[in-house]
């Protein structure tokens, strides 16, 4: 039997064979007719043995890895301007492509319903995967992959809903939105959910009890690292779907990793923010880098605004806290980027690098959220975390408002807003031979190009129909023309909408409606990423047009 691995090491040695090929047939062309006899009958030959394998090797389906992360701020990765040390996607971004404007839909569970379906997310019901998509476990599994996701499901913790009812064949995560990094047990605090417990899995079997020593992050890549291996050794290819909780809220962390970036974050969000946006203009990140958008106070009564606090006015006590905040957000991106390494090594030792496709991005922009939503919840969570360091398991920390906002330089917002700092996401992509090693593309993608991009990969097709229901056709658009540094044709339209909040994209044109504001902002995007300059008044005649297709498009999807 023919492993991936073995098809690999022929593909290796197919290479070496042509590169062989082609310098002898230079030398040929350089030195006398006498070499000519010896050409014309070793080249040949050569290429007898050497076709059939070549054949084989074309032929294959290329392996898919594609990992998630959960609150990552636009600007946290070393490769998009952070100080975090993130050494394994930093290589990714070299050996590979960076995107500088793709998008999600803003929050955990719309971006992987429509991640998964490659449509936008139907918020107006329940579920949100319903028998009328096909997921990409499905779609893959349907084009002779071995299929398999790890980590946050969040869309559907009982039959038919979970991991292993759409398509996977191996599920191990949390099937809920986040849970305690060190136990997944633990219920939440009342003061934030009501005390829930998050629900986790193993395939068909609850898992309630978690050895000592237990990281969700660390499981989460173990568990990839050790299904790409067992995967590698089938004759079909893989589509392995890792999906990190990480660095979502509650913040945990180990100590040793917090101690890394003891006193990194002393002069404040402003600061921190600053050095960022310097450092995507040494890394050239953008055509024309984006001015750095100013913090901004809260404008209305949406439950995700608030006040970016004055670090000045902070007391000595505030500061520090803030500081462990941050400590411990980048150490949990740190401990995760760790894991990542785990993973792609996984993918080397089992020889199959070079046949995979590997994807990286976050589900929404960094997380402000802040436990302020109802009476008195501020004061249970100032209780439950009192006298408890922040990164230690006992408690169930936020990041919090300033620095939520920070991360996303140069942008404005964060999670849940449609202004660029809640859909803007850093994606990064690799596939040896294929994508222009150490590239950036500033083509737009979006988060329901999945679908589209890896069937292409598969040589297999969207159908039309799915166990007998007629599926919604599907909404994105394949990637593979962008990795491989075409320019595709791009959509007229892309539009979002969360908790009042809306935006439409047309060509570098964005209107954009605030849940608190509640009026259309226009901006223009060649000139102005970070939105700070409205030209709904200079444009008014736009505004109602581009409004009308908002509404249209509305219409449509939650029909």
């Amino acid at each position: 039997m023919a492993t991936q691995s073995n098809i690999q090491k022929m593909h290796s040695a197919t290479r070496r064979i042509k590169v062989n090929i082609d310098n002898a047939v230079r030398i040929h062309r350089m030195f006398s007719a006498g070499i000519d006899r010896f050409l014309v009958v070793a080249v040949p030959l050569v290429f007898c043995w050497t076709m059939p394998v070549d054949e084989r090797v074309e032929a294959a389906q290329p392996n898919v890895l594609l990992i998630m992360c959960d609150d990552l701020g636009y600007s946290d990765l070393g490769c998009y301007g952070g100080e975090i040390m993130t050494p394994h996607l930093d290589r990714l971004a070299a050996d590979g492509m960076r995107f500088t404007q793709f998008y999600n839909c803003a929050v955990c569970v719309t971006t992987r319903s429509a991640l998964l379906t490659g449509l936008y997310p139907r918020q107006a019901q329940r579920p949100r995967l319903r028998t009328n998509m096909i997921t990409l476990g499905e779609a893959l599994r349907r084009a002779g992959y071995a299929t398999s996701l790890t980590g946050k499901w969040h869309l559907g913790s009982e039959p038919p809903l979970r991991p292993i009812d759409r398509g996977f064949d191996e599920y191990y995560g949390v099937l809920d939105g986040c849970c305690n990094f060190f136990n997944p047990a633990k219920p939440d605090p009342v003061f934030y959910n009501g005390g829930r417990s998050r629900p986790f899995a193993h395939n068909h079997e609850r898992i309630t009890e978690f050895p000592e020593g237990y990281y969700t992050t660390d499981a989460f890549s173990d568990h990839a690292a050790e299904t790409i291996k067992r995967f590698a050794q089938r004759e079909k290819p893989f589509f392995v779907h890792l999906c990190y909780t990480a660095p979502h809220f509650p913040l945990h962390a180990y100590a040793e990793d917090i101690e890394r970036y003891r006193g990194k974050y002393a002069d404040g969000y402003l600061a921190m923010r600053q050095r960022r946006h310097k450092r995507q203009a040494e890394l050239g990140l953008f055509t024309s880098l984006p001015i750095l958008s100013a913090e901004e106070d809260k404008k209305g009564n949406y439950r995700y605004d608030y006040d970016v606090p004055d670090w000045e006015q902070l007391s000595t006590a505030e500061r520090k806290r803030e500081q462990a905040r941050m400590e411990t957000y980048a150490a949990m991106v740190d401990r995760m980027d760790r894991g990542i390494g785990r993973v792609l090594t996984a993918l080397d030792e089992a020889g199959v690098s070079d046949n995979t496709v590997v994807m990286f991005l976050s589900d929404n922009g960094g997380c402000a959220t802040w436990p302020s939503g109802r009476p008195g919840q501020e004061e249970g969570f100032l209780r439950y975390n009192k006298n408890v360091p922040v990164g230690d398991g006992r408690g169930y920390e936020f990041v919090g408002k300033g620095w939520g906002w920070a991360q996303n330089a140069p942008f404005r917002q964060f999670k849940t807003w449609c202004y660029e700092g809640g859909i803007a996401t850093p994606m990064i992509v690799r596939w040896p031979g294929k994508v222009a090693r150490g590239s950036i593309t500033h083509q737009v993608g979006h988060i329901i190009d999945f679908m589209p991009t890896v069937l292409e990969l598969a040589e297999s097709d969207y159908p039309r129909e799915f166990t007998e229901n007629e599926l919604l056709p599907v909404e994105g658009r394949s990637l593979l023309p962008v990795f491989r540094g075409i320019q595709r044709d791009g959509y007229r339209s892309l539009s979002w909408e969360l908790y009042g909040n809306r935006a439409i994209r047309q060509g570098d044109w964005k209107l954009v409606w605030g849940a608190s504001e509640k009026q259309w902002e226009l901006y223009d995007l060649t000139t102005d990423r970070s939105e700070t300059k409205n030209l709904a008044a200079i444009f008014p005649e736009r505004v109602t047009a581009m409004a009308r297709d908002w509404e249209a498009w509305r219409e449509s999807v939650e029909k």
